[in-house]
This record gives structure tokens, C-alpha cells and sequence, in this order.
């Protein structure tokens, strides 16, 4: 599928993964939307990529279609990279067998709302509107990622919430792909395992953090890069015959329970 002179929307653009991935795109001759909540961020690297920013939480549907139509302003959408989520680490029930010690159920209600409904939500607006397309010589007329994680299948403990989100995103793929068949969308995830983002923070103290937790991959022994997942994301909107896969991008790591 040619990406030049398409138009793409990335959630969770502004840094880490979504960033990264947008500056594959852009390379490409994509026309980038950074659809985020961090607006210095999402501003200032639009920007630089020529795109566009819009502020957007991926569970309101109006902010979704405002990134849609800023998208269609700049050329045909024909791709999206769902990046945006948030972790969260707690047990399911506390040490003292008080029920008011169990894990918190608006928090677990808030990551699936935002990862797993999120997505969901990214998905069924953006496909709606590449719909629209003219399709190509296949017939496609565009293509989605989605971002999972290694923790949907190997969650650790204190990842229920985190976990559940994820593993909705993975039995999302199929289904979803299958529905978008008929209009020429494909669909893939990428469950990332340990990626060097900037949630590791940065300093001595973060290296011989990642250093550590690098010993603990098959190979190659380090942490994974945020271009190798761009790099990955850009192959899977671009390979007209990648659709319904759900790829583990983790240098054989299997995680522990913790």
C-alpha cells in the first residue's frame, strides 16, 4: 500500500512510541496528525513534521473526529497508529483481607476505558471515514495498528487492569479485520515488550535500570528501540498483505511474574 501523499492519524503522538512512529511516517511522505493530551509536545513536533496537532482524548468521540477531519484536510486518511494508553500497577486484593483494600474498580474501569475503548473507539471512527476512499488495485483503502503489549499474554503480578486492556486489544484484531474486510481495511497489532521510552526516565540511575532489565531478554540483551516499533508499525501499514496479525516485537522475551 503506498503511505506518500496519505494522511495519517497517530494517537499518542507526542512522545515515546506514537512520536517515533510519526517520524517514520513522516519520512515517508505521510501527513501526520498528533492526536494527544500533551499539547507542548504534540505542537511543537507537528511542526517540525510539517502535520498537524489536536488535542484529543481517544474515549470522547468528538476529539477522535477532529483529528479525523484536521487528517482529511491534509490528504486522503489512509492510516492509523493507536499508541496512546496508560499503565497502572496494583494486586487485586491488600494484605488485610479488608474489602476496601481491593483494587480500586474506577481505576480498573479507567484503563480499559482508555486503552481498550479507547482503541476500540480510534478504530471505528477513523475505518468509517476510510471508507470513503478510492480504493487502490487490492481494492484497500487503508489500514490500522493497534499497540498491545507482551503483558497481555504474559502478565505480571499487580498488571490485572493493565493486562486486560491489552489482551482486549489482541482479541480485538481479528474481528475487527474481519468487519473491515469488506471496505478494504486491514488491521494488526504489535505488543510491544521492554521498549527504552521515556517512561524510564533518564540519568545513571535510569541506564543501570534499563541495563538490569535488559539481562532479562532472549537477544539481543537490551532494551527494545522506540524506532524499532516505528520502523515495525510503517512495514505493517505499508504491506498490503499483513492483516489480522498480532506480532510480539520483544527479542523473545518471556515475562516473569514479576
Amino acid at each position: 500500500m503506498e503511505l506518500k501523499n496519505t494522511s495519517a492519524i497517530v494517537t499518542g503522538g507526542a512522545s515515546g512510541l506514537g512520536e517515533a512512529t510519526a517520524r517514520r511516517l513522516a519520512e515517508r511522505g505521510v501527513k501526520v496528525v498528533i492526536a494527544d493530551l500533551n499539547d507542548e509536545k504534540g505542537t511543537a513536533l507537528a511542526a517540525e513534521l510539517g502535520g498537524t496537532f489536536v488535542h484529543c482524548d481517544v474515549t470522547k468521540t468528538e476529539d477522535v473526529i477532529a483529528a479525523i477531519d484536521a487528517a482529511t484536510a491534509l490528504a486522503p486518511l489512509w492510516n492509523v497508529v493507536n499508541c496512546a494508553g496508560i499503565g497502572w500497577a496494583t494486586r487485586t486484593i491488600g494484605k488485610d483481607g479488608e474489602y476496601s483494600s481491593a483494587h480500586d474498580l474506577d481505576l480498573y474501569r479507567k484503563v480499559i476505558e482508555i486503552n481498550l475503548v479507547g482503541t476500540f473507539n480510534v478504530c471505528r471512527l477513523a475505518a468509517t471515514a476510510m471508507s470513503k476512499n478510492t480504493p487502490d488495485a487490492d481494492g484497500a483503502r487503508g489500514a490500522i495498528v493497534n499497540t498491545a503489549s507482551v503483558a497481555a499474554e504474559d502478565g505480571q503480578i499487580g498488571q490485572v487492569a493493565y493486562s486486560s486492556s491489552k489482551g482486549g486489544v489482541v482479541g480485538l484484531t481479528l474481528p475487527l479485520a474481519r468487519d473491515l474486510s469488506v471496505v478494504g481495511i486491514r488491521v494488526n497489532v504489535i505488543l510491544p515488550g521492554l521498549i527504552d521510552t521515556p517512561i524510564y526516565g533518564t540519568g545513571p540511575a535510569s541506564d543501570e535500570f534499563k541495563a538490569r532489565l535488559g539481562q532479562g531478554v532472549l537477544f539481543p540483551k537490551r532494551l527494545g528501540l522506540q524506532d524499532e516499533f516505528a520502523t515495525l508499525a510503517c512495514e505493517l501499514l505499508a504491506n498490503s498483505y499483513m492483516n489480522a496479525e498480532s506480532i510480539r516485537l520483544d527479542a523473545g522475551i518471556r515475562m516473569q511474574p514479576k
